[in-house]
């Protein structure tokens, strides 16, 4: 039974830009995010909000073409750190900055979950992370623990919304029939296919060969996956060492046979139904 319990997130957004600055603001929480793309840094750096303590990321397309780049960063005064960012750093195309609405936040909180941010993107291995190093996460009381604790969880809950799902790991759950397989060349992958996208379970295989024909995004996928360590060389074949998701069945496919591949038809039940098949009958 699902522990996930619903809430509600408000994203005002001032100019009317869908795409422009968003101020987000959940339920039951006394955060503040905005967030806005690079180009609209100089009207953003009016808000009030932007001088406050709290912690920012920043992100943007990576060196591989395939993983975005992300930096995590904190300060007393975020707009004169994000003010650095702008003119030493190139790569990021859009930023959030997260604060209270009470002023509660201090420097400590803020160290806090800087390095509690790198590190969970540094084991969800969705990004190339920008950061040199990994914090330390800072001593703090029992109380303002559980307390910047709090604090990030609701702010990990409000940034898929915005398309910054860099921190978590992808959950595929317990194996059930809802499984889907892959049995090539001496290979065997499971996958589910999820809100989140297609995941592909830990301790799947997948083809050490490409055929020469390979689309380019694919070879570049697997290229990431072995950097990242998501794809570990087991001689004969990769492994994967986490559950990882996919944006389509069919990119999942192609990771797993080196190939361009449709996922629909490709991923099978353990009864031999393919994916297909199975929202087929799902839709009538």
């Amino acid at each position: 039974m699902s522990n996930n319990r619903g809430f509600s997130v408000r994203i005002f957004i001032p100019s009317g830009e869908p795409e422009g600055l968003r101020v987000i603001e959940k339920s039951n929480w006394n955060g503040q995010g905005l967030i806005f793309p690079r180009v609209q840094f100089p009207e953003v750096k009016q808000r009030p909000e932007i001088k406050r303590t709290g912690v920012y990321i920043l992100w943007g397309p990576g060196e591989s073409g395939q993983l975005s780049r992300v930096y995590v960063g904190q300060g007393d005064d975020v707009l004169q750190r994000l003010e650095q960012h702008v003119r030493q750093k190139d790569f990021w195309t859009h930023a959030a900055m997260f604060t209270s609405k009470d002023l509660n936040l201090n420097k400590a909180h803020v160290q806090y979950l800087e390095a509690r941010l790198i590190a969970l993107a540094a084991e969800a291995k969705r990004a190339e992370i920008d950061n040199g190093n990994i914090p330390q996460i800072p001593s703090l009381s029992e109380a303002d623990r559980t307390d910047a604790e709090t604090f990030l969880q609701d702010l990990l809950l409000c940034l898929p919304l915005v398309g910054a799902n860099f921190f978590e790991k992808a959950k595929a759950g317990p194996k059930s029939i809802r499984d889907l397989f892959i049995r090539a060349k001496g290979i065997e992958a499971r996958g589910i296919d999820t809100i989140e996208g297609f995941i592909v379970r830990m301790g799947s295989r997948a083809v050490k060969s490409e055929v020469p024909s390979i689309h380019s995004y694919l070879h570049d996928i697997r290229q990431s996956l072995i950097k990242t360590g998501i794809l570990v060389d087991k001689g004969a074949y990769y492994e994967f060492s986490q559950d990882y998701a996919f944006s389509s069945p069919s990119t999942a496919a192609g990771v797993v046979l080196g190939r361009e591949s449709n996922g629909r038809i490709e991923w099978k039940d353990a009864n031999g139904r393919s994916l297909k098949e199975i929202q087929a009958e799902a839709a009538k």
